[in-house]
């Protein structure tokens, strides 16, 4: 498929490293110590590190549970976004997985327009749900300085809690003894080990009943076979135009990591629109990512997650709007209109065409949609 994991995380996240502790200071800075460690075991040690935030209550994991499909164990469609370090404070989408985040290509736009037109978009790739983070490295610069996630005042706020961490001769173990010097590189290299770590086998394990059938390892039951049939037929479902499948493990991504506008309704639970009943959530239309001329046409577009785990990362949509699997797959077939809500942007044209009321959906039967939602849940890690 192309994609590309992040650079230099993968190219030294298993490379393992050793030298004497000291230069810098920190928590470990006895020059008789010596650090044995890879980058994406420093990483992890970051990843994992609650005392990286303002309130020391709060890491990348808190909101990425290994557990949880490293998503956020504590939202559901009435909670629909994470509380950050300080009590009371909300982002405003629902923490995506950061599972198989590290195969997206950076942030551009899209070469080519092979799909059917419905499928059609301009860009792909990046971090965040809106694609503003190119890569995976300054994606984890993100959260640090976030007011709403784990609000620390500056880039040096953060580079002294690790140089005092009980990990710094890691640290120096992995960049070396003026890995504390100059504040900058030391921040981008914190990112550049969780990145490392976010690309690690740990984090992308590739080990679910799908990963088994195509190695031959595990047979279908009568209902996951015909969902994973309706998941590919490119006539009826097309779901396999955008959460695409290849032949092999790493090739079965379940994401093209492009930008759609699916009309997703509003979420009246999430804070944002609590505080204004005027929120509207334009997605990519609103990133720094591209050019301002271009934002007009990108409202409502976000990035199309990856499928793998998506048993564990309930609730759905960028917003949570949908608590179960079953209510997802109802939003494509809207084989019962009374079920159907207002797009919250209805820029796009399948949105446009609900809006209007000539969106037939997919005709699907319970069975069908019970097929489909069986499939899904042979996407998660573990079986083996």
């Amino acid at each position: 498929m192309g994609f590309y994991r992040v650079g230099i995380a993968v190219l030294i996240g298993c490379l393992t490293v050793s030298c004497g502790g000291g230069g810098g200071g920190g928590g470990n800075s006895d020059n008789t110590n010596t650090s044995t460690i890879s980058m994406a075991e420093l990483g992890k040690k970051l990843f994992f590190d609650t005392n990286l935030s303002s309130g020391s209550n709060q890491a990348c994991g808190s909101c990425h549970d290994p557990d949880n499909g490293f998503a956020d164990p504590r939202v559901s469609v009435t909670a629909p976004v994470s509380e950050g370090s300080v009590g009371g404070e909300f982002g405003d989408r629902n923490a995506p997985t950061a599972a198989y985040a590290s195969f997206a290509p950076s942030f551009g736009e899209v070469a080519d327009q092979d799909q059917t037109p419905e499928t059609n978009s301009n860009y792909q790739g990046g971090q965040f749900l809106d694609g503003r983070a190119v890569d995976l490295v300054e994606q984890a610069k993100g959260p640090f300085l976030n007011p709403v996630e784990m609000n620390n005042t500056s880039e040096a706020e953060v580079v002294a809690k690790v140089q005092n961490s009980d990990y710094s001769s890691d640290f120096i173990a992995v960049f070396g003894a003026d890995a504390f010097n100059d504040t900058t590189m030391a921040y981008h290299n914190i990112a550049t080990a969780i990145a490392a770590f976010e690309a690690s086998s740990e984090v992308n394990r590739f080990s679910s009943k799908f990963d088994a059938y195509l190695m031959g390892n595990y047979t279908m039951t009568a209902s996951e076979q015909r969902g994973f049939d309706l998941f590919m037929d490119a006539e009826v479902t097309k779901c396999a135009n955008c959460h695409t499948v290849g032949d092999t493990p790493e090739t079965s991504l379940f994401t093209n990591f492009r930008y759609y506008n699916i009309g997703t309704p509003i979420n009246l639970n999430n804070p944002a629109y609590l505080a204004d009943s005027s929120f509207i959530d334009i997605g990519l239309g609103a990133s720094s990512a591209i050019a301002e001329s271009d934002r007009a046409g990108e409202r409502g577009k976000f990035k199309v997650p990856t499928l793998r785990n998506v048993e564990l990362t309930a609730p759905y949509m960028h917003n949570g709007v949908y608590a179960t699997l079953e209510e997802t797959v109802l939003h494509y077939d809207i084989q019962v209109a009374n079920l159907f809500i207002t797009p919250e942007v209805n820029d796009d044209n399948i949105a446009a065409e609900m809006n209007a009321g000539t969106f037939v959906g997919l005709g699907l039967s319970d069975q069908d949609r019970a097929d489909l939602v069986n499939f899904m849940k042979t996407l998660t890690d573990g079986y083996f």
